[in-house]
């Protein structure tokens, strides 16, 4: 009998052990608002339900295994859905948000594959209103022409993150086409850093796509694609620094696209960008914002982006104001109110087209506003 009990006392000690060494945890986050926008696809004032207005919504699987000696295996799995009618995202992927697995080591850093964020996303978008929760999918510059609110991710690749050293990290990405007949027919490679020093954050990164809207669709950027062009390269820096409660920051990204031929999603109205004679495009986003806690519960966050574009003869020049305030009602659960207004240039014959509206979307005019309220929920 005390040796029955004293095996069935020793494989529950090793069976916590064996636990302890593996985690999977379930987490997740649920954005849903009412969005009123004055002009959207030319019909005039729209009141809609909108899902993911600051942060998509989505549930994920992340996984890690203690392997001994520093070293885990590691794995995510994301799914991305509308809250409003529970349809999937990313154009219908099960886990099209990121599905990654790989190993990380505690001294050298980590290395996945799978389906991943690009290290415009990882490193500059953290200091752009538009990659955090104090903004996100609206606050977007036109278009999200250069990925900072992760409109699409990266097929087919593999991932370096390195470790914290003394502040600084650095990585890069690199997306196979799987084209047997093509290596260079819809690949994607990206490089960043960032460094911390007390409340000084700073980072850069380069991303470049080759054939982001060719017909192989499986390739590094297949379906869910901003640019539909031959070569898509976006570079950028930013800093912010915090002082207390609040943080002031300011952001630059360039992207040009050669070949171009249509865009998604594409603006409605006067003129579309995929309607115009135009073989290239360059954009120029100047971020400038800032966010200041007035009590552990609420905050305020505030944006200007100038963005300064080129297409072939036609120079449409947007003017982007946002704001948000939040009010924490628990540690998971907050309340928002945010607001949006854009501005192009008289004469540009570019409409208006605040990002993540909808689909056709735009103004009829040169200007649009939106406002929301919503409830976002963490788990």
């Amino acid at each position: 009998m005390k040796k029955t009990l004293m095996v069935a006392a020793l494989s529950g000690v090793f069976a916590t052990a064996a636990h302890a060494q593996s985690s999977v945890t379930l987490y997740g986050l649920i954005d849903a608002g009412i969005t009123y926008t004055n002009n959207q696809g030319g019909h005039g004032a729209n009141w809609q339900m909108t899902s993911g207005s600051v942060n998509g919504s989505r549930f994920g699987l992340r996984g890690a295994e203690d392997l001994g000696g520093g070293l885990k295996a590691i794995f995510t799995l994301e799914n991305g859905f509308g809250i409003n009618d529970g349809t999937l995202k990313q154009n219908s992927r099960l886990f099209g948000r990121q599905a990654f697995v790989g190993l990380a080591s505690n001294d050298f850093g980590a290395v996945t594959l799978g389906r991943q964020y690009d290290s415009m996303v990882d490193y500059v978008g953290p200091l752009a209103l538009t990659g955090t929760q104090y903004g996100g999918t609206q606050f977007a510059h036109p278009f999200d022409n250069d990925n900072l609110n992760n409109s699409f991710r990266v097929n087919n690749s593999v991932k370096y993150q390195s470790v914290n050293y003394a502040g600084f990290k650095f990585g890069g990405m690199y997306g196979f086409s799987n084209d047997a007949g093509s290596f260079a027919n819809n690949r994607a490679y990206s490089a960043g850093a960032s460094y911390t020093w007390g409340g000084l954050n700073f980072a850069a990164a380069y991303l470049q796509l080759n054939g982001g809207g060719s017909t192989n669709t499986s390739g590094a950027v297949s379906g869910d694609a901003t640019f539909a062009a031959n070569r898509q390269q976006t570079w950028g820096a930013g800093v912010n620094y915090a002082f207390g409660p609040a943080t002031a920051g300011f952001v630059y990204t360039q992207t040009n696209l050669n070949g171009l031929t249509g865009i998604n999603p594409s603006a409605s109205g006067r003129a579309s960008l995929s309607a115009l004679p135009s073989n290239s495009a360059r954009f120029q986003n100047f971020e400038v914002n800032g966010r200041y806690a007035l009590t552990p519960a609420l905050s305020v966050a505030a944006a200007y982006t100038y963005t300064r574009a080129s297409l072939e003869g036609v120079r449409p020049n947007y003017n982007q104001f946002n704001l948000q305030t939040a009010y924490a009602l628990s540690k998971r659960t907050d309340v928002y109110l945010q607001g949006v207004y854009q501005r192009v240039n008289e004469g540009s014959g570019i409409d208006a087209n605040i990002n993540g509206l909808g689909s056709s979307a735009a103004s009829s005019t040169n200007n649009q506003v939106a406002v929301t309220a919503g409830l976002r929920h963490r788990f």
